[in-house]
């Protein structure tokens, strides 16, 4: 390994805006201030918070489901009344 053409690999000072700190490898050379972290990220945290997409659902399904339901049901009604 040449040893002009590498950047220095210092120790620096990492701070989350939760108030978590902690010491990592960088070649930036100064400390770094950043918004999430492992301590505070929701999926490593088990904090996730699941998207309730039932209301959409149901919502897409008044608007929608009902004209292709009613579609479908007299679609049917022909052929069940001709057997």
């Amino acid at each position: 390994m040449k040893a002009s053409i590498h950047p220095d690999y210092k120790e620096i000072n990492v701070t989350c805006t939760c108030g978590n700190t902690f010491k990592t490898g960088s070649t930036l050379g100064h400390d770094l201030q950043v918004e999430v972290c492992s301590s505070c990220h929701p999926f490593y945290t088990g904090k996730q918070k699941m998207v309730d997409t039932a209301g959409r659902v149901d919502k897409f399904r008044k608007k929608y489901g009902t004209a292709a339901a009613s579609a479908a049901s007299t679609a049917a009604a022909p052929a069940a009344a001709a057997k």
